[in-house]
C-alpha cells in the first residue's frame, strides 16, 4: 500500500505569489483576458515567483484546453534522480484545495510497469515548480483535480508524459499537462557566465541559449530539446518541459506555438537573470 498523506500545506513563503484570492482572481483575470485559443493540450510555462513569471505561466494554463484533471510536472532534479510524486490527498491553496486525483495516478503506474520504468518515489520536498502554479489552477480550473509529479532532465521523461497520456486515455477521462520549466540563469548568481557580463551577455541569453531550447521544442523534438537543455544550461527542470512534449505527442498534438518569451531582466536590471518562455502544443 502507498505511504498516504492526507494534506499538504502551502511551504513557500510569502512573496511567491498573492495570498489573498481576490488579489489572486483579479489579477489572473488581467492576465488571461486577451486568450483567444484554449485547446492546448500540453503547455510549458515558467516557476519563479509571481511577480517575474506569473503572467506568462498564466497565459500558458488559460490555454489548454478543458479538462478533468491537471499533471503538473516539476523538476529540479539531477539526471540520476527519481521521478517523485506527491502522494498527498489535496493541495492547500489560498482559498480552499485541490484534490488529487488517484485513480490517474494508479493508472500511470500501471503505464509506466509496462514501459519498463520505475514507479515514481515520494515527493516529500518543498519545492516552487509545482506549488507556485497551483493557485492558478485553483482559480482558473474550478473543480479540477491535479496529478503532482517531478521529472529527472532524461530522456525517459519523454515516456513518462507519453505513459501520462495512455493513462488518460483508458481511463477515457479529460487530461491535460503542464510542464514546469525555466530557462537559462545566468549570472554570478548562478555560476554561469560563459559570455561575461552586460549586453553580450544578454544577447547571447535571449538570441542565441534560450532561442535553441525553445526552437527545440517548438520542432516538437525531445530529444533535441533535451540535449540543448542539458549540455548547454539552457533550462532549469528540462525534464518537465520533455515529459509535457512526451504527453502532448502521444495526445496527438501537431503544433507548437510560442505564447510569449521574457527575462527577469524586463523587470529589473541585474547581473544575474533567468529566462522564461510559455508555449503551448496543440
Amino acid at each position: 500500500m502507498e505511504n498516504k498523506i492526507s494534506h499538504r500545506r502551502l511551504a513557500l513563503p510569502h512573496g511567491w505569489y498573492p495570498q489573498n484570492v481576490v488579489e489572486i482572481d483579479n489579477l489572473l483575470a488581467a492576465w488571461t483576458k486577451d486568450i483567444k485559443s484554449r485547446d492546448a493540450k500540453a503547455v510549458v510555462c515558467p516557476h519563479a515567483g509571481w511577480y517575474f513569471s506569473g503572467r506568462l505561466a498564466a497565459l500558458a494554463i488559460a490555454s489548454l484546453e478543458d479538462a478533468d484533471t491537471l499533471a503538473i510536472i516539476g523538476g529540479h532534479l539531477s539526471p540520476n534522480s527519481p521521478i517523485l510524486w506527491a502522494s498527498e490527498a489535496s493541495f492547500e491553496v489560498p482559498g480552499g484545495e485541490l484534490e488529487a486525483d488517484e485513480e490517474l495516478f494508479t493508472a500511470l503506474k500501471a503505464q509506466l510497469r509496462d514501459s519498463e520504468i520505475e514507479s515514481p518515489e515520494l515527493d516529500s520536498y518543498a519545492d516552487n515548480c509545482v506549488e507556485v502554479l497551483l493557485p492558478m489552477v485553483f482559480s482558473l480550473r474550478k473543480g479540477a483535480k491535479i496529478l503532482w509529479l517531478r521529472a529527472p532532465p532524461r530522456y525517459e521523461s519523454k515516456e513518462l508524459g507519453a505513459c501520462l497520456a495512455r493513462a488518460a486515455q483508458n481511463l477515457g477521462r479529460r487530461i491535460v499537462c503542464i510542464g514546469s520549466t525555466d530557462l537559462t540563469h545566468y549570472g554570478p548568481a548562478y555560476g554561469f557566465t560563459p559570455m561575461g557580463l552586460g549586453e553580450k551577455a544578454e544577447r547571447w541569453v535571449k538570441g542565441s541559449n534560450d532561442k535553441a531550447f525553445i526552437d527545440a521544442l517548438l520542432e516538437m523534438n525531445c530529444e533535441l530539446a533535451l540535449t540543448r537543455a542539458v549540455k548547454k544550461d539552457a533550462a532549469c527542470s528540462a525534464g518537465a518541459a520533455i515529459a509535457a512534449l512526451g504527453f502532448a505527442l502521444e495526445s496527438g498534438a501537431s503544433s507548437a506555438k510560442l505564447l510569449e518569451y521574457s527575462t527577469s531582466l524586463d523587470l529589473r536590471p541585474d547581473d544575474s537573470f533567468v529566462g522564461y518562455a510559455a508555449i503551448a502544443f496543440s
